[in-house]
């Protein structure tokens, strides 16, 4: 009985193999069955890819409104503003006077151009910290020259950011200015959206080896709400603070074309484009960059100040040493009592560029906001 038993249970494996081995067989080629207890998901329906469009949810604008004196206007509510969209009134959906949490990315120049400033602005850093930053922010430092470099990630903790500007590195003499503003909308772009998204750049108003265009920068800016500040170094203070005669208007377009509206009644010619220019038409200069995503020829020794002007920034000149001190300790003031205004943009917006245009009831005052923001065309 015991030799029995295990012969029988021999023969009745080797009949079972015999039964499946041909319907193995005979099965088709597919994928392995999933593992017990995998969550299967259902393949994908067959369908042709729509066109890419680009949806902006919230648009958000800062508004620094002046007296005649310049001293900040501080007691306007939200009744007192008006936003249009592409010539069309908005709703004003949030409204803030300098109590929105912040997220700044302070983006310097580390290159061997700016080496003997390296020290004055390691300095700056407590003015960073307790000025800009004050008890609201968060921040990160992106170090720039031949090469890109995140030196410290966003905190709040003051005194990281304090040593991550303490320990600037001296660097190359690469200038990868847009690249490293690209770099700092990259890290701004993943900070949340009820936050307000700022950019302070120290460097030299030059770029060189960059892969990104300064127009690719700004409009990446625009659409995600990054308003720009700007500190220039160096000969970038002494060149744009040259009397109007000494300097000439940049090339906004091809030569032998004229890419600013005509005046009324003149046909163009040179005259009238630089009439129209005068020494630089800031605003047009921005808007043109945005609108055609390129760096513009003659437009390099200006890069800083047209980020501020294409985003409603602030761009600062800078001479001596302490003045940098004070640049950021303006900038501070300013984004601690500056107005913001946001608004959601009704239906599928249209491609091309949209004016931004902000007015306020008090007359006799100066109102600062940025210019607008650009949607590419959809892409197959």
């Amino acid at each position: 009985m015991r030799a029995y038993f295990p012969f029988a249970m021999v023969v009745a494996t080797l009949l079972a193999l015999a039964v499946v081995a041909p319907a193995r067989a005979q099965a088709p080629a597919g994928p392995l069955p999933p593992k017990p207890g995998a969550i299967i998901e259902p393949a994908p329906e067959r369908q042709q890819r729509a066109p890419i469009r680009v949806r902006v949810n919230l648009v958000s604008t800062p508004v620094t409104v002046r007296d005649r004196k310049g001293e900040l206007v501080l007691d306007l509510a939200d009744k007192n503003f008006r936003v249009f969209d592409n010539g069309q009134e908005q709703k004003i959906q949030h409204f803030d006077l300098g109590g929105d949490p912040l997220s700044i990315v302070f983006v310097v120049e580390t290159s061997s151009h700016v080496e003997p400033l390296l020290p004055a602005i390691r300095r700056s850093g407590i003015v960073f910290t307790q000025t800009v930053m004050a008890e609201t922010a968060e921040a990160a430092v992106v170090g720039f020259d031949d090469s890109i470099a995140v030196l410290s990630p966003f905190t709040s903790d003051h005194e990281q950011i304090q040593r991550a500007i303490n320990k600037l590195p001296e660097g190359t003499s690469g200038i990868q200015l847009y690249d490293g503003l690209e770099r700092a909308v990259q890290l701004l772009q993943e900070r949340p959206e009820n936050r307000r998204r700022i950019i302070v750049a120290i460097s030299e108003s030059a770029d060189t080896g960059s892969a990104t265009k300064l127009g690719e920068v700004l409009r990446e800016a625009q659409l995600a709400n990054v308003t720009i500040y700007t500190i220039g170094l160096s000969t970038t203070a002494a060149e744009l603070r040259a009397p109007p005669s000494q300097a000439a208007g940049p090339k906004l377009g091809p030569p032998a074309t004229h890419p600013l509206p005509p005046m009324a009644g003149r046909p163009d010619t040179p005259e009238t484009d630089a009439a129209r220019m005068g020494n630089i038409d800031l605003l047009a200069a921005a808007i043109w960059l945005v609108k055609t995503a390129a760096n513009g020829v003659g437009l390099g020794d200006k890069s800083l100040v047209l980020a501020s002007t294409a985003t409603g920034g602030l761009h600062l000149n800078t001479i001596r040493d302490r003045s940098i001190e004070k640049a950021l300790d303006q900038i501070g003031g300013e984004l601690h009592a500056q107005y913001v205004l946001s608004y959601q943009p009704p239906g599928d917006e249209p491609s091309g560029f949209h004016e931004i245009r902000v007015t306020v009831t008090r007359p006799g005052v100066d109102v600062r906001t940025r210019p607008g923001y650009y949607i590419a065309p959809p892409s197959s």
